[in-house]
């Protein structure tokens, strides 16, 4: 390892401990390294200027921002909670499965972990907590577990980051997320059923049949969203950016004209959130196009290619190694931290084996998404702690059997790849292993 690497590494490592923002801790240790070297720092702009302006598909990323947000501010999420109250609230855990459920619906609206704990957090939370139903952590722990979908089924905007970086099919990679991420709500809503009979929670009081239609009319222009969204896709009407802009689109005419729950103040405010959602990732994404020019400077893929072929080590091998890299570095690093300066050293080697990268890609991005809820630096422990005042240590003391639940799920997917395969191929897609 050179010299300026080394000082790179360690100033980033030095300003992440400190607390700098991990973008800001990327430029500036970026800024070290090309100081070292003596090259010109005008360089860190320009491939951030290069690395943006190329990547047409990064228009997606404010785009499904904006949606996401036009959802939460109209009053979709207590409409879709009431829809799969009716749909599941009558089983044994019904709450426990309408906030499996509902998680399910809006992560084919969202396309983010945080959007999703934000907008039905609360009113899940407050559901379970009431009447001393279910305890605070648990509930709190379920909602935070089951917000790690919304990034696996479609839309999903680490998997355009990821498509940034290993130009795998962004429409791919959306097809491959859905059949994991029902298996991940299956495997949730067992545990859910579980505890409820250990527990003997009792039953919901059913909503009548006769009701179920009127439900069912109020949710159902959200409900389409999806189904516009992806049916675009897939039907060759969009392309993944263009289908983003048709989701805002469509979440703006939702909430402002059905549901008729937006003032201008909330429109300005969803505008103004937005952008700044869409500026920090913006700025985690310039500082990743450094970073790769400090990798490619440095060899870095070929020697780690080089040294794993030396190795002999076989796809399943390198599969569950560097998963279980994955699962440490996502306790302590943002997802779009691993996604955009991790894997890009790593594709090099999956090509070389063999490896599938869409297959790579929908695996590492539930790896990193469960990242989200493992201590200390889950992000969606956080955010449920702020939106509802849930102390910290009692949400991590209830996590983990999510945390494993998960876990199981993702090890099914690098052990029979057809799970994340299998709808692709269905549609076409010829996998490269």
């Amino acid at each position: 390892m050179s010299l300026a690497l080394s000082l790179c590494l360690l100033t980033i490592i030095f300003l992440a401990t400190i607390g700098a923002p991990i973008s800001l801790a990327m430029i500036v240790s970026a800024v070290v390294y090309l100081a070292v070297k003596g090259q010109d720092l005008a360089i860190a702009g320009e491939q951030i200027i290069q690395g943006l302006y190329d990547g047409f598909v990064l228009l997606a990323i404010p785009l499904f921002i904006v949606a996401a947000n036009f959802m939460n501010a109209g009053t979709i999420s207590d409409r879709l909670t009431q829809f799969c109250l009716a749909l599941v609230g009558r089983m044994k855990g019904g709450l426990g499965h309408v906030n499996v459920v509902t998680s399910v619906i809006f992560a084919g609206m969202s396309g983010s972990a945080v959007a999703d704990a934000v907008g039905l957090g609360k009113v899940s939370i407050d559901m379970m907590v009431k009447d001393n139903r279910y305890t605070p952590g648990y509930a709190a722990a379920i909602t935070a577990a089951t917000a790690v979908i919304g990034p696996i089924i479609p839309p999903s905007i680490p998997m355009v980051l990821y498509a940034l970086v290993s130009d795998a099919s962004v429409g791919y990679l959306f097809m491959g997320g859905i059949v994991p991420g029902l298996l991940m709500s299956a495997a949730m809503m067992a545990l859910n059923s579980y505890v409820a009979h250990k527990q003997n929670i009792p039953l919901e009081e059913p909503v009548p049949l006769r009701e179920i239609p009127s439900v069912t009319f109020r949710a159902l222009p959200a409900l389409l969203m999806p189904v516009i969204l992806l049916g675009g896709i897939y039907s060759g009407a969009t392309t993944p950016t263009e289908a983003a802009a048709v989701a805002a689109a469509y979440a703006f005419i939702v909430a402002a004209v059905f549901y008729r729950a937006l003032s201008l103040r909330s429109i300005v405010e969803v505008m103004r959130e937005s952008s700044r959602s869409s500026a920090s990732v913006g700025l985690v994404i310039g500082a990743a196009m450094i970073f790769n020019y400090i990798v490619a400077s440095e060899n870095i893929p070929a020697d780690v290619s080089h040294a794993l072929k030396g190795l002999e080590i076989s796809p399943l091998a390198f599969m569950l190694a560097v998963n279980l890299l994955f699962l440490i570095l996502g306790c302590l690093l943002d997802a779009s931290t691993i996604i955009l300066v991790i894997i890009p050293i790593l594709i090099p080697t999956c090509k070389a084996l063999g490896i599938d990268l869409v297959w790579f890609g929908v695996v590492s991005v539930v790896n990193c998404m469960i990242g989200l809820i493992t201590p200390p630096y889950g992000i969606l422990l956080f955010v449920i702690n702020a939106t509802t005042g849930i102390p910290l240590r009692v949400i991590i003391s209830d996590i983990w059997p999510w945390v494993a639940v998960l876990v199981v799920c993702l090890v099914l997917m690098i052990i029979f790849p057809d799970i994340v395969l299998w709808l692709p191929k269905m549609f076409g897609y010829v996998p490269n292993s």
